[in-house]
């Protein structure tokens, strides 16, 4: 079990990516979503009204867990690293 948990997490280094919730098929998808001026509008949209922020971003979406190791959950101090 030690070894294949090893290899999975070598292999895959680690568990988690970052990928595009909306594929990006055509110039026009990438400019609405990640470019100006479609890039700013919901930003425009959030200061105009700030009760947009949960339906147009990921806010309330997403988790921060972040951890110097000191006191991990069965391990103890581990350190930063680990």
């Amino acid at each position: 079990m030690k070894e294949e948990a090893l290899e999975l997490h070598r292999r895959f280094r680690g568990k988690l990516q970052v990928v595009s919730k909306v594929p990006i098929r055509d110039a026009h998808i990438l400019n609405l979503l990640y470019l100006p001026p479609g890039a700013a509008i919901p930003a425009k949209a959030i200061l105009e009204d700030p009760g947009k922020v949960y339906e147009l971003t990921a806010k309330g979406n997403l988790v921060a867990v972040v951890s110097d190791g000191s006191a991990v959950l069965g391990l103890g101090n581990i350190g930063a690293r680990a």
